[in-house]
């Protein structure tokens, strides 16, 4: 990846098929320097025997926009690794549901990058609410050398 610029939602749509992300239906809505978002939209496969949203899912959503928003916080030709992320889960999900993550950069360094996610519920009939906060430490890795 020598152009950062590269990660873009067209970009990325054209490599979720047969990824992780692309499964669970995570969907990328915005990649910018500053920000990336993407959304879920909840069907069966997201929920958990209880009925509502796994907490992998969350995690998932959160985790795949950290990566967006990390790639374009990092030089060319730079990769990274996710090496601790934390999640607080606030309000449950229920298929149907639309989940949308947007994440920011809280630090970029030479070495670590902190990115922070807040995810939104939207459900019909009600207003969108904060549902899961996400904070995520991404290691650079320089590029590889031949």
């Amino acid at each position: 990846m020598n152009d950062r610029s590269t990660i873009t939602p067209d970009n990325v749509r054209a490599f979720l098929d047969d990824s992780f992300p692309g499964d669970l239906g995570i969907e990328p809505l915005e990649i910018e320097d500053g920000h990336a978002s993407g959304r879920i939209v909840v069907d069966r496969r997201h929920l958990h025997p209880g009925g509502y949203v796994h907490g992998g899912v969350w995690t998932a959503l959160g985790d795949t926009v950290a990566a967006w928003t990390t790639f374009r916080n990092i030089p060319a030709g730079h990769n990274f690794t996710t090496i601790e992320l934390k999640l607080n889960v606030f309000a449950a999900g229920l298929s149907g549901d639309e989940i949308v993550a947007t994440g920011e950069p809280l630090h970029a360094g030479r070495s670590t990058v902190v990115i922070e996610v807040k995810i939104e519920r939207i459900r019909e009939g009600e207003e969108p609410r904060l549902a899961a906060n996400l904070i995520v430490t991404q290691f650079v890795l320089l590029p590889e050398t031949p």
